[in-house]
């Protein structure tokens, strides 16, 4: 359920370091990402939000509201097996990383393309199917299929290798977002949380309707745990509709377009269309307008920063070089996390 991942982690490029004579099926891709940042600082990104004050003209209900600093179109690539992937977050993106966000793609397959058996260590993974299906599995013996609407939250943590493959005919669609882990949290167990389509809680409201996948909105909360404290709200506005939402000032935050175009920020700022991610500036609040004659759907993504190193190769994402070295030592050697790995593979 967790496909998009194999866009970090599934890039056409194979690395000798990760290859290793076990069972693993051969058609593992992992990239040669690595991207640090020095400890207690932030991203070019988050510096450059962190420097901003707010001279907008933006709605007057919040005392600071947010407006975009950064635009970001997401243009199709190839990933995994035959995959296509727009990522506005994450390498050659524009956006390398937007603490504590490390990756957004919105992807695309149709079997038997996919995302074959790949390593995650040291963050989670947010899965949201869109259209079709995807069936997940892993070295621990969870399998399932999520379909258009479910929601899968993975917390990678020491430890997983799964597949993600197309679960339906024709072209499934969906979002993955990669979460990191704060450096006390990047080595506990894997969990999961899976939530349906019907079971996300729902508002409608003035032309406005927002699926809360992750924190709150209209007063009501999603039931879904985040260990990095993270919104994640599906908006669809009716044409004329407006919305407000609240941010955690301290929060960095941006939206992804679905479909439609809409005003964001400022009342009198260029409509922004699908598949360009807007970085928000600092603020308590963000106003979005639908102007267009057509429904205007986005998602609107927060989380509050560790503010630490990031150190990352491929799908291991660490703070340090000697904590990446041990992944990569524990995923040749199946230890400290890795010891399913020996005799598994995934199965059609």
């Amino acid at each position: 359920m967790i496909i998009s991942m194999m866009r970090s982690c599934c890039s056409s490029i194979n690395s000798h370091l990760l290859r290793r004579p076990t069972p693993i099926k051969q058609s593992l891709i992992i990239p040669s990402l690595f991207f640090y940042s020095e400890p207690n600082t932030k991203s070019n990104a988050h510096l450059f939000l962190r420097g901003i004050h707010n001279t907008s003209m933006g709605d007057q209900s919040f005392q600071n509201p947010r407006y975009v600093v950064k635009k970001v179109l997401a243009r199709p690539q190839r990933e995994g097996n035959g995959a296509t992937v727009r990522r506005s977050i994450g390498s050659g993106s524009g956006l390398t990383y937007l603490d504590p966000f490390l990756l957004l793609d919105y992807f695309s397959a149709s079997a038997p393309s996919g995302f074959p058996d790949h390593p995650h260590r040291g963050f989670e993974t947010v899965t949201y199917m869109l259209e079709g299906a995807c069936t997940h599995q892993d070295f621990a013996g969870h399998k399932g299929t999520i379909r258009a609407g479910d929601l899968q939250w993975m917390t990678a943590g020491r430890g997983i290798i799964h597949s993600e493959m197309p679960g339906g005919a024709g072209v499934n669609t969906g979002l993955q977002l990669w979460i990191n882990l704060s450096s006390k949290d990047k080595m506990m167990e894997p969990r999961y949380q899976e939530i349906q389509s019907r079971d996300i809680n729902r508002v409608e409201r003035d032309g406005v309707d927002v699926r809360i996948i992750a924190g709150e909105a209209f007063g009501v909360r999603s039931p879904v745990y985040t260990r990095t404290p993270t919104m994640y709200l599906d908006f669809t506005l009716s044409p004329g509709a407006k919305v407000e939402q609240r941010i955690p000032e301290s929060w960095n935050a941006f939206v992804y377009v679905l479909d439609g175009e809409g005003v964001f920020g400022e009342a009198e700022a260029a409509p922004a269309t699908s598949h360009h991610a807007l970085v928000l500036s600092t603020g308590d609040g963000l106003g979005v307008w639908n102007r267009a004659g057509r429904a205007l759907r986005f998602l609107l993504i927060g989380g509050e920063p560790l503010d630490e190193a990031v150190v990352q190769y491929g799908p291991f994402v660490m703070n340090t070089q000697a904590e990446i070295q041990q992944a990569i030592e524990d995923f040749h050697e199946c230890k400290n996390g890795f010891e399913k790995a020996k005799h598994w593979v995934s199965t059609p």
